[in-house]
């Protein structure tokens, strides 16, 4: 019975992967057209530290944005996890989660994402230079997850999040659902496993608003002046496929390594394999590192760099208090033609 669920579980992984690449076709033609950019943004040290290559290892809190799959397999009853990053043109970052285990009913989540731009001129066709007057875009993200180991080899997860975004007197909302599997110990070989991710399923998004409303002023014709709106399109949400193995080698009691991969294949551009690893010292201290390698060559037509984000080193602390944990991380990103991005991530656990 156990090896029949266990080729029913890799058979709907390969039939997920079959679908999701072919609803993925012929998407290399929609770059710089997706909605929603922001969900792209990863959050949380640990994983970025190791390059985003998480879709199979990712456990815990951290798997809310990663694989919800892995929420359930959290070694916590509860956890909270707050995380801040300066990330591109001076934009910040900042992220909170909570999340619980529920005994055999599996994990339930919620997580909170925002981005502060600062204030920006407003300018117009008159005043290209600016009328004076300031606007700060409004970007927010709300997620709730659920997620159930069913043994202990396989668990799934789904996310829903709210998406909503302002621009002065604009804006957009949108839903978006992520859907995750991970298999631990493939093949019978333990420290093995394997991980497939859909992330930012939806419909698109449009932006509405009366700063779509432009003055008229009609030609040969008695008549004031008039207001006609300018209809936005609708653009798709940056949806990606992740398929990820990982492996982890325990070298004594408390120590180990885990080596991770991620292939990611995006609908809004090229796709790029995530490379990482971490050591762990004692189970206290960890060191890490990634990178990101594009699979469509490093540059485009023009020289540009197709993916612009390069290695990802990072570090990480944590200790027991008498039934409280608590996790420091630490990452550093390095991104072309920007100042890397620095991500803190403070966890604890309960």
């Amino acid at each position: 019975m156990k090896a029949v669920f266990n080729k029913t579980v890799l058979v709907t992984l390969a039939i997920l992967v079959v679908l999701a690449a072919q609803a993925f076709a012929g998407a290399s033609n929609r770059a710089g057209t997706n909605a929603a950019s922001e969900l792209l943004i990863p959050v949380g040290a640990r994983y970025i530290g190791m390059g985003g290559a998480t879709a199979a290892s990712v456990q815990g809190i951290d798997a809310i944005y990663w694989n919800p799959a892995g929420l359930d397999r959290a070694s916590y009853r509860a956890t909270a996890q707050f995380s801040q990053m300066s990330y591109l043109a001076g934009i910040d970052v900042t992220y909170a989660a909570v999340a619980a285990k529920f005994g055999g009913l599996g994990s339930i989540g919620l997580s909170f994402k925002t981005l502060a731009m600062g204030d920006i001129a407003i300018t117009t066709e008159d005043a290209p230079d600016g009328t004076g007057a300031l606007f700060s875009p409004q970007f927010l993200n709300l997620g709730l997850t659920y997620s159930r180991a069913l043994t202990d080899r396989v668990s799934v997860g789904a996310s829903a999040k709210l998406i909503s975004e302002t621009i002065d007197r604009v804006g957009a909302s949108g839903l978006a659902f992520d859907i995750g599997v991970q298999y631990q110990n493939l093949g019978d070989i333990n420290g093995l496993g394997i991980g497939v991710t859909l992330r930012n399923l939806g419909p698109g998004m449009t932006y509405d608003g009366n700063g779509l409303l432009l003055k008229a002023n009609p030609l040969d014709v008695q008549r004031s002046t008039s207001f006609y709106k300018v209809v936005a399109g609708k653009d798709e949400l940056p949806s990606t496929l992740d398929l990820g193995l990982s492996y982890k080698i325990n070298i004594a009691e408390k120590n180990s390594l885990s080596l991770h991969t991620t292939i990611v294949n995006n609908n809004y551009d090229d796709d790029y394999a995530n490379l990482g690893a971490e050591y762990s010292f004692e189970d206290m201290i960890f060191l890490r590192g990634g990178y990101g390698l594009p699979l469509a060559g490093d540059k485009d037509a023009t020289g540009a760099q197709n993916h612009i984000y390069g290695f990802t080193a990072g570090g990480g602390f944590q200790k027991d208090f008498g039934g409280l944990t608590v996790m420091f991380d630490y990452a550093y990103r390095a991104v072309e033609y920007f100042d890397g991005n620095n991500v803190f991530t403070l966890s604890l656990g309960f």
